[in-house]
């Protein structure tokens, strides 16, 4: 596997028109292809506005709908590995709805989707209560992909908060973990920076997040910022809240030395764990 390749986060302005979002998308996203980016992130809900009310209207099926079609022909034209977001999946028989991400391979190919298993159901009084799961279902099992750069582990959004999730991912192999995501204007401030330095951290590994610019008169309002964070929990780049792309240069030999500086792997007392498991049981 290489050592060093580039990575891009395209923090994308989304509005209600689907066709002008996709054709955005892929002015930046060639954009970053032209500047060394070999694996390109877009935003969560980058096709449609992201909102309980906005799902099942701009949902579409996977892998036939217009936004497949577009990110296939990006990724294939401009030789990329294209990690698509989210968007909102319709389901075959169109009962369920699903907050999903799509990975294409420079051959234009779906490798797979994640459907988010973590749904957003929050309610922080005075601030902002918002609950995914009156409209969209929950995904059932976890998603990683391999690239000729490293194996890369996918999560949306609220799934940063998940230290299990992440702690799976590496030991299944894992350098880089992306976080298509929209955090808030609540809790943007408070954990969007600090939750990718402790998976980073604590996994010692790479970790992107990638947002929706911020719009003052969506509905919901994004953080923005878009961040990459190395192993040892440095920010490699960050956005500020308007549209961009940033890129990071995504080094395993770093990764490498830290993990050899501080070995968790040969440190860590499963051992115990598990009896510590069997006891809160």
């Amino acid at each position: 596997m290489s050592p060093t390749f580039r990575l891009a986060l395209v923090q994308l302005s989304v509005g209600a028109n689907k066709a002008e979002n996709l054709a955005r998308c892929g002015k930046l996203v060639r954009e970053a292809a032209s500047n060394g980016a070999k694996v390109v992130a877009l935003p969560e809900c980058f096709n449609s506005p992201y909102g309980i009310s906005h799902f099942r209207e701009y949902a579409e099926k996977i892998p036939n709908g217009q936004t497949c079609e577009t990110l296939s022909k990006l990724a294939k034209e401009n030789d990329i590995y294209l990690i698509g977001g989210s968007i909102p999946e319709l389901s075959e028989d169109e009962s369920s709805v699903y907050n999903t991400c799509t990975i294409w391979s420079p051959a234009g190919e779906l490798l797979g989707r994640h459907q988010k298993v973590h749904l957003f159901d929050i309610d922080i009084p005075g601030k902002i209560t918002f609950k995914e799961s009156q409209t969209l279902s929950r995904g059932s099992r976890l998603t990683t992909f391999k690239t000729p750069f490293c194996n890369i582990g996918i999560g949306i959004c609220y799934e940063l908060r998940f230290a299990e999730m992440a702690q799976l991912y590496r030991e299944e192999g894992c350098s880089l973990l992306v976080y298509p995501g929209a955090f808030n204007m609540t809790t943007g401030p408070a954990h969007w920076q600090i939750l990718q330095q402790a998976r980073a951290v604590d996994n010692q590994l790479f970790v992107a997040t990638i947002s929706p610019a911020r719009d003052e008169g969506a509905g919901y309002v994004a953080w923005g910022h878009s961040m990459a964070v190395d192993p040892w929990g440095k920010i490699l780049a960050e956005a500020d809240h308007t549209e961009q792309v940033v890129y990071a240069d995504i080094d395993l030999a770093y990764m490498k030395e830290v993990r050899e500086g501080i070995p968790l792997t040969t440190q860590r007392r499963t051992d115990l764990y598990q009896v510590i498991s069997k006891v809160q049981e």
